[in-house]
């Protein structure tokens, strides 16, 4: 099993998925598929 590389996300994307997380509009894991990161790093 391959894993995937370390990547570094800029502050502009930070910014958009705590911007979604602030509506309430989505689920976490809903986010988290759409932003293709882990719920945890969106809480």
């Amino acid at each position: 099993m391959s894993r995937r590389p370390r990547r570094n996300h800029t502050g502009s994307f930070k910014a958009k998925v705590a911007l979604a997380a602030l509506k309430g509009e989505k689920t976490l894991l809903e986010l988290a598929q759409q932003f293709d990161v882990h719920a945890n790093q969106i809480t």
